[in-house]
């Protein structure tokens, strides 16, 4: 059986932290900004936590 491949484009959007956590980006940053509060652009601008029910799925992609 050959070795599984890396899913390229998720391993570009997902980052592993040295404890292993999955993060990604917020969606919504990227344009219409203007009638976005500041508030809300500068919370979307922090990374978030790959959802509960998704993590098997995007582990499995990323090879771990």
């Amino acid at each position: 059986m050959p070795k599984m491949k890396t899913d390229r484009g998720l391993a570009k959007r997902i980052k592993v932290t040295g404890t292993g956590k999955l993060r990604r980006r917020r969606a919504f940053r990227s344009h219409l900004l203007e009638k976005k509060s500041s508030i809300r652009t500068r919370r979307l601008g922090r990374e978030a936590d790959v959802a509960p029910g998704d993590r098997r799925a995007v582990k499995r992609q990323l090879g771990l």
